[in-house]
């Protein structure tokens, strides 16, 4: 399997991968025209790599079985949420109250709305086929995005979140939003999510923007906060090996947790390495260790495959150096695919 920037032929593809995506993920649209839309504007982005501002720029990225040219992943990353449409979220945090005449001590959580001007860089459009889930695929997918921003680091934040999936059944229901969010916008939460994804405006128009009492909310909605949905816990735990952390940030509409992380404080940004391919075998023993490979020019790919370090250059396989086009003296950035604890 290999990564790579998407190109304009792979929108059919991508559009039938988009509609196997239950609700929750605003990030692959079903409807074509969105989808063509994100994706010309992913290939505007990759056009230049050496753009130090990051401006919102999106870059999308296709996991592809290079045989069949079968696209059955994408990924993706925003270099910076917020400016001229801000970023929304709640904020999470306890208030406590006491009374002397009664001798008594309250502890309530309160979702107080956080809009951001100047936000983060922000990774998601996760989505892999269901029939290629296992075997590391997933893994690929989203660690790959790192060291694309650990090559280019200029072109991203300091701080990188992930807004996970929160609670939504299969026919598009939140109990977080109908406890709360269909009060104030008088839509479905399907409606609600999908046109957060063309013009924020509904959002600045009717969103509250006094403080929220958890203790108000209908148990289900409350024990929803901060929750993830069932397919979205593996993710979860993924990125939390990798240095992300949740703090008391949740999505507006369904309350699933904000993650977030310092960019090189990133597990694979912190210990890539950048260096030239001194020699390709046709097989490395058997216990040697699975790495995140990603050739740079000229055009960005990702693989994972044996590799051995040296201090003047690397071996790599001769199947992960076809898959990825790689040639003797040509640079590479890599990383171990996963933490030494979870080896």
């Amino acid at each position: 399997m290999i990564i790579r920037p998407v190109e304009q032929r792979d929108l059919d593809q991508l559009h039938q991968l988009a509609q196997l995506t239950q609700y929750g993920l605003t990030t692959l649209p079903k409807d074509r025209a969105i989808f063509e839309k994100r994706v010309k504007q992913s290939l505007r982005s990759f056009e230049d790599l050496n753009d130090a501002d990051p401006q919102g720029q999106l870059y999308l990225f296709v996991l592809e079985e290079p045989t069949s040219g079968k696209i059955v992943g994408t990924c993706g990353i925003v270099s910076k949420v917020g400016g001229f449409k801000p970023f929304y979220a709640f904020r999470v945090v306890k208030e406590i109250q006491h009374s002397t005449v009664l001798g008594s001590q309250h502890e309530h959580e309160v979702l107080t709305l956080l809009k951001n001007h100047d936000g983060p860089t922000e990774i998601g459009s996760l989505f892999l086929h269901p029939d290629y889930r296992g075997g590391g695929n997933g893994r690929l997918l989203s660690l790959s995005r790192f060291l694309f921003i650990a090559q280019w680091p200029k072109l991203f934040e300091k701080e990188v979140i992930a807004e996970m999936r929160g609670v939504v059944d299969q026919q598009g229901n939140s109990p977080f939003w109908e406890a709360l969010g269909v009060h104030f916008f008088g839509i479905e939460f399907p409606h609600a999510d999908m046109l957060s994804l063309i013009n924020k405006d509904f959002i600045e128009e009717l969103i509250p923007r006094h403080p929220v009492y958890v203790d108000l909310l209908p148990d289900e909605a409350k024990a929803s906060i901060a929750q993830v949905h069932t397919n979205t816990a593996p993710a979860r735990k993924l990125l939390e090996s990798e240095g992300f952390q949740y703090n008391d940030l949740v999505d507006i509409f369904e309350a699933g947790p904000v993650l977030h992380c310092e960019r090189d404080a990133i597990r694979i940004v912190r210990e890539s390495q950048l260096l030239p391919v001194k020699e390709i075998t046709p097989e490395l023993p058997t216990e040697t260790s699975l790495f995140l490979v990603a050739a740079i020019e000229p055009t960005f790919r990702v693989g994972k495959g044996k590799l051995v370090s040296h201090e003047d250059g690397v071996v790599i396989d001769r199947s992960l150096a076809d898959e990825l086009r790689l040639g003797l003296g040509q640079v590479v950035r890599f990383a171990r695919l996963k933490p030494p604890q979870t080896l």
